[in-house]
């Protein structure tokens, strides 16, 4: 499958889009880097350019080989210019812009090409459902920062090609990754685990139990790289309440996945974390 693949086109430059085509121009694969905006491309650049030299820098990564990487990359904002062999999307986590997104990229690929998503919530069967050749549909779930999180998930929707899927899970791997197969359950498998952390750790701010820095210093000192605050400001204090929000809809509204009011402010606020500047914590 890896030979087969020869072009990866990735939607959405923002944070993880970019780290995705960054791993994919890194395992020397000529790669598309499409969004609407043509700022956020600029920065999608300064920023893989900045990943790479620290690698140089640290001495993980030779100067010519970063030279080659930043070659294999184009950045466009021409939908058009998204003819490949592997479609993986990152951009906003709604059904109905999804199927928009695929619909449009079908138009212009030919049948054999894979469209994979990188949600983290929302079920492939129901992106899957209102593409032509569902089969050719999957999710390819990398985790932020991509370039340094080797845990991939591979997600079969129900009319998903298992070969399509075990394919992927060859290609992802050749890229140095470490892939799980997933089937097509709500958050899939880290997600599901993971949303306790975060919904637990609120409810023990929101009862005041403990402020968010002691609850994150608890954590670390028992062995987590991050706290859930910490990590919720990484990953995106609203993209964080946006997954918990979705899989509290799938699981029915089951209590145990509640969105917790105390995050619904910050992202009301625009307090989304790193991204932002503020979050839990400052950054500015």
């Amino acid at each position: 499958m890896a030979q087969k693949i020869q072009i990866i086109a990735v939607a959405g430059a923002g944070t993880m889009g970019l780290g995705i085509a960054q791993v994919c121009a890194v395992a020397g694969y000529k790669t598309l880097l499409f969004d609407i905006n043509p700022d956020m491309l600029s920065k999608a650049k300064s920023a893989i350019t900045k990943s790479l030299q620290s690698q140089v820098d640290k001495g993980k990564m030779l100067a010519e080989n970063k030279d080659l990487a930043l070659s294999k990359i184009t950045f466009t904002t021409e939908l058009n210019d998204l003819v490949a062999d592997l479609v993986i999307e990152a951009i906003v986590e709604k059904l109905e812009v999804k199927h928009q997104f695929f619909n449009n990229v079908a138009a212009i690929n030919n049948p054999e090409t894979i469209l994979a998503s990188n949600t983290s919530s929302i079920p492939i069967t129901q992106i899957a459902a209102k593409i032509p050749f569902p089969e050719r549909v999957l999710g390819i779930h990398f985790f932020n920062p991509a370039p340094i999180m080797k845990l991939v998930e591979i997600i079969s929707g129900v009319q998903t090609n298992l070969q399509i899927a075990e394919d992927c899970k060859e290609l992802i791997s050749s890229m140095g990754k470490t892939c799980v197969m997933a089937k097509d359950a709500p958050g899939f498998i880290v997600n599901r685990v993971a949303r306790h952390f975060y919904v637990e750790g609120l409810k023990t701010l929101e009862e005041q139990v403990a402020s968010f820095e002691d609850i994150d210093a608890l954590l670390e000192s028992s062995g987590f790289k991050m706290g859930p605050f910490r990590l919720m400001d990484l990953i995106g204090v609203d993209t964080n309440f946006s997954v918990t929000s979705s899989m509290y809809q799938l699981f029915h509204y089951d209590g145990k996945f509640r969105p917790n009011r105390i995050q619904q402010q910050k992202v009301d606020a625009g307090l989304h974390g790193k991204k932002s500047g503020k979050g839990f914590y400052s950054y500015e």
